[in-house]
């Protein structure tokens, strides 16, 4: 190599390779470090760096071999290094804190990186059978916002900022707080309004979580909803995460040391649940990364630095920091920020940067005027004497260059400054926290020209710049700015432009990156719209925080937020510590020593009697374990408790399906209800529910749960429905109606019972959900047009081609059963309640529905999860078609229906009965259904349907039949014996045979 580059010949670039290993990595730095290229590209001495470069590093060894340990591991304070050293005893970057000169690491997230690329792919391939897929766009993507609490603080301030900009491209927000605050005027000014949330050990008001696309947590405090949506039917519910703060983080050790798995691991779900856990730097993502499931993702861009540094202004206005710290007029003060991440390099490339500050000394009239002062996380006394010894050797004046740690006051620090010098050179993924808090406090910045620094920084107008590849400019660019011992003029102004940039600088990377993840993760039913794209974002709400809604609020902040949740880590810690200890509580020593004295005492005495009786003895043990086994088989016959005893006379009984134990709090605990889990798990405690599972194998299937819903539940009550069911009427209330607030109230309830005991509208369908109400249908359209909506535009063709399937009807005839458009409605939600027989009539036309059904869609579904009645894929398919079909049946097999309003009981008959006739022939579909029994069919699966009270009624019909034929014959009979006779007239006398008259006469 003999090129000479900027007047060095890289020649001799190698000498300062003064060892090497096996890949190929020098002592000082990996293969094309950025302090080769400094050193190729750098007009120095070379043997005059080579020696002081050398000096420093003999320094640091010197000290840290002889001195005593260093101050960090004697104080309490949680440093950096204390938090790599955490991360390093659970396992997780071991090396972080030995990287190489100008290296690091970099956070992709790979995972979900791939997991949007393979789903858009998936979005982009052919549609699902050729059936036209269409969204009909009749509401908002609705999404929930749950916030810790309501006080005034820089989460706040992101959080309002980036709702503000969602609502504005289209998403509808429901905000949610565990605690209220004076936020909440900020909140409602802005067009949304709080729900403060009733929290002690669990969310106690009920929340529908499946009315939103998508929730949005912060902070975590927040993270006892993230508790309750590990529940289903909530476990599907896609949650991003937004974590600002490092506390939990800098705590993980003390639970390493202290033991506490249990509390690690609950904190490990929690993080798990959440679909994309957000942070707002790539360094908190390395702190937590012993929670990283492959689903952390960094939204650069927080305004935390430029709220703490406004607060800091605001507190300190009218002080003289530098004078309460004894700093005098003529003191120039610089102040030398690090990287947050800690590596070897760091060092060497501070002592670069101190090189070119030292020829300062003559800009002023003593050398004593010129203060650096270095902040970064390396605390330890060997550093410090290293330091101490390095800047002596540069001709810096004893006690010039000072070193302040990160867990100092770093505001005052910095505000006493004069300019700061960012020395690190360290490519990092996000622009440097440190720098932005020196920028809001109106510090004039002078930084490497990294890519992320070079992006936001302009050279010359909001702060300067110098190569990277040329250190020596630094020395330039300081002379330029400093004239007389002062800042000059122009340097103030450049100073005085950053500030402002600084308090709003990364928001247009933060509010695009929340609407970029929006669009990737949330997956948007045919009914709802599509919202903007990211570059549809008004520019005005890029360009600054919303600082106006929280300023005449600052005043009235209720403390710093990391404080507050200290706070609350802390309580979560003393109830663990409180369980643990309920388990493990400490042994009464004297007490157990007394107990076994007497067992001893006891065992001797049955030693003895041992031979005296022939009469078995049994332990207490035994006794116990057979108590346990009474106390299981009791549980198992299920003694009948109040309610199922009051249930036995009532003519109506309402079930009500669910799945999970996060439908608990919207289901009813009276007589006239009765749950029925879909599934074993999580079927409520200390109840009479069904499990609907136990008495439909089918539904042990998780495939068929879900696509069948709560229908499952219609399934499940038919098969053998004698068994359990003993009322004339059975009804079906969803858990969601609840949650809607359109269950029935006590007087509904009241009337529902009467109707049915008077049986005042015959054989009926009440319902008390109706469909021109439901938030899925704004422009009350008409059945099938609604039917369409929620089923991606294709519920007509896929209910005409089952009719078409049951019936055996040939194609080309119009086989949609009709639902007029008569200004009445219809029945949705499963709320419903109709006579038991009636009910068995039904599922069985259900059964052949659903079994058709079934057929045109469980290849493609079953294999890839995508179903021609949504957009995306989705475990529930044809649930929606289900919803709706009771409609079908009753209005085409002549049943009055009759809208019960849910509040006053007030009942409405719809769709007048006049006209219309029973054209639902279930033994036509099960007749044609046995012509083919070589298909797959899952109609054999969906239960035995039969009712004692059918069989009763047949066996009375026949015995009436039977009767009634009896009673003909006798009437025939007695008809017949006591019919009047006419008398004869005379008596008939045979004439003579012809052949003998003739031959008389002859």
């Amino acid at each position: 190599m003999g090129s000479v580059e900027n007047g060095v010949p890289a020649k001799r670039a190698p000498l300062l390779r003064l060892s090497s290993s096996a890949d190929g990595r020098s002592f000082f730095h990996r293969p094309r470090s950025r302090l080769a290229r400094f050193l190729l590209f750098e007009k120095v001495d070379y043997f005059q760096w080579i020696c002081t470069v050398a000096i420093f590093c003999f320094v640091v060894i010197l000290f840290q071999a002889f001195l005593p340990g260093s101050v960090l591991e004697k104080s309490g304070n949680f440093g950096v290094s204390r938090r790599l050293a955490a991360f390093r005893e659970l396992g997780i970057f071991g090396k972080i804190g030995e990287l190489d000169f100008g290296e690091g690491i970099r956070f992709v997230p790979s995972k979900l990186l791939e997991k949007f690329d393979k789903e858009n792919e998936e979005a982009n391939s052919s549609s699902s059978s050729g059936w036209p897929r269409r969204r009909t766009a009749l509401l908002k993507p609705k999404l929930a916002l749950v916030l810790p609490d309501l006080s005034v603080d820089a989460a706040h301030l992101h959080m309002v900022s980036v709702a503000v900009a969602l609502k504005e491209i289209g998403y509808d927000i429901d905000v949610y707080a565990l605690e209220d605050g004076p936020a909440r005027s900020a909140w409602g000014s802005v067009g949304f309004l709080p729900t403060v949330l009733s929290i002690r050990d669990k969310i106690e008001t009920a929340i529908d979580w499946l009315n939103y696309n998508c929730i949005l947590v912060t902070a975590l405090e927040a993270k006892i909803v993230l508790s309750s949506l590990l529940q289903e039917p909530f476990k599907s519910v896609p949650i991003m995460w937004t974590v600002h703060e490092q506390s939990l983080a800098l705590r993980l050790n003390k639970y390493v040391v202290n033991n506490q798995t249990q509390l690690i691991n609950n904190w490990k779900q929690a993080f798990k649940r959440a679909t994309v856990v957000v942070f707002p730097n790539h360094a908190l993502p390395l702190m937590y990364a012993v929670f990283d499931t492959g689903n952390f993702y960094v939204v650069p861009g927080s305004p935390t630095e430029a709220w703490e540094a406004r607060d800091y202004i605001s507190l300190n206005s009218g002080r003289d920091r530098r004078l309460e710290m004894g700093y005098g007029e003529e003191d120039f003060l610089i102040a030398l920020l690090g990287s947050q991440f800690s590596y070897s390099g760091l060092w060497l490339e501070q002592a670069l940067v101190l090189q070119a500050v030292a020829p300062l000394r003559q800009e002023f009239s003593s050398a004593s005027h010129l203060k650096v002062v270095i902040l970064n996380g390396n605390s330890t006394d060997s550093y410090k004497a290293a330091l101490e010894a390095f800047s002596l050797k540069l001709g810096f004046l004893s006690g010039s260059v000072m070193h302040a740690g990160v867990g100092g006051d770093v505001n005052t620090l910095l505000d006493m400054a004069d300019l700061v010098i960012y020395g690190a050179f360290l490519e990092e993924q996000s622009f440097p926290s440190p720098l932005i808090r020196a920028m809001c406090l109106g510090k004039l910045i002078i930084a490497p020209d990294l890519a992320m620094i070079g992006k936001h920084i302009d050279d010359g107008v909001n702060g300067y710049l110098f190569p990277k590849k040329n250190v020596a400019m630094l020395t330039e660019i300081l002379s330029q700015v400093i004239s007389d011992g002062k800042l000059s003029f122009s340097a103030k102004n450049v100073g005085s432009i950053g500030k402002a940039q600084g308090m709003n600088l990364m928001v247009s990377e933060s509010i695009e990156g929340y609407a970029f993840l929006l669009e990737h993760i949330v997956k948007l039913p045919s009914e709802a719209a599509s919202p903007k794209t990211v570059a549809e974002i008004p520019s005005r709400l890029k360009e600054e925080w919303l600082w106006y809604l929280l300023e005449d609020l600052t005043s009235r902040n209720g403390g710093d937020r990391e404080s507050r949740l200290d706070d609350v880590l802390d309580e979560m810690e003393r109830q663990w510590n409180a369980t643990y200890l309920d388990i493990f509580s400490p042994i009464n020593w004297a007490e157990e020593k007394l107990i076994e004295m007497l067992n001893t005492r006891k065992r001797l005495e049955e030693d003895e009697l041992k031979d005296r009786t022939d009469q078995a003895h049994g332990t207490w043990e035994e006794v116990y374990r057979n108590a346990k086994k009474a106390d299981r088989a009791r549980n198992e016959v299920h003694e009948r408790d109040d309610k199922e005893l009051e249930r036995t006379g009532q003519p109506l009984c309402i079930y009500e399906p669910y799945f999970g134990e996060g439908t608990w709090p919207f289901l009813h605990h009276k007589s006239l209800y009765r749950g029925i889990g879909l599934s074993n798990k999580g079927r409520r405690p200390g109840g009479d529910d069904i499990v609907a599972s136990s008495r439909l194998p089918l539904l042990s299937d998780s495939y068929y749960r879900d696509v069948l819903a709560e229908h499952g539940a219609f399934f499940a009550l038919a098969n053998r429905i004698d068994r359990i069911h003993k009322s004339a009427w059975i009804g079906f209330q969803s858990w969601r109606a609840a949650a809607r607030k359109v269950s029935l109230s006590k007087r509904a309830e009241s009337v529902l019972v009467e109707s049915v005991e008077s049986r005042k509208h015959g054989d009926t369908l009440y319902f008390w959900a109706r469909m021109d109400g439901d938030p899925r249908n704004p422009t009350r359209q008409d059945f099938w047009s609604f039917c369409d909506s929620i089923n991606a535009g294709n519920c007509r063709s896929a209910v005409s081609e089952a009719i078409q399937r049951m019936y055996g009807i040939r194609d080309g005839f119009d086989s949609l059963p009709p639902m007029p458009a008569d200004g009445n409605t219809w029945s949705v939600m499963h709320c419903w309640a109709l006579p038991t027989r009636s009910f068995l009539e039904y599922v069985m036309f259900s059964r052949m529905f659903v079994d058709a059904l079934d057929a045109q869609m469980y290849e493609e579904h079953h294999q890839s999860g995508r179903c021609a009645l949504t957009l995306s894929k989705d475990r529930h398919c044809y649930s929606r078609v289900l919803e709706l079909m009771v409609n079908v049946w009753a209005y085409h097999s002549a049943r009055r229906m009759v809208y019960v309003d849910p509040e006053t009981g007030a009942m409405e008959e719809q769709h007048q009965l006049k006209g219309r006739r029973g054209s639902m022939d279930e033994d036509l579909a099960e007749e044609w259904d046995s012509d083919r029994p070589d298909r797959r069919s899952l109609w054999p699966l969906t239960g035995e349907v039969y009712w004692q009270g059918v069989y009763e009624r047949e066996r009375s019909m026949r015995h009436q039949q039977k009767e009634r034929r009896k009673k003909e014959s006798k009437d025939k009979i007695r008809r017949i014996k006591s019919r009047a006779r006419q008398k004869t007239l005379g008596k008939y006398i045979k004439p003579p045979p012809e052949d003998d008259f003739n031959s008389t006469a002859v």
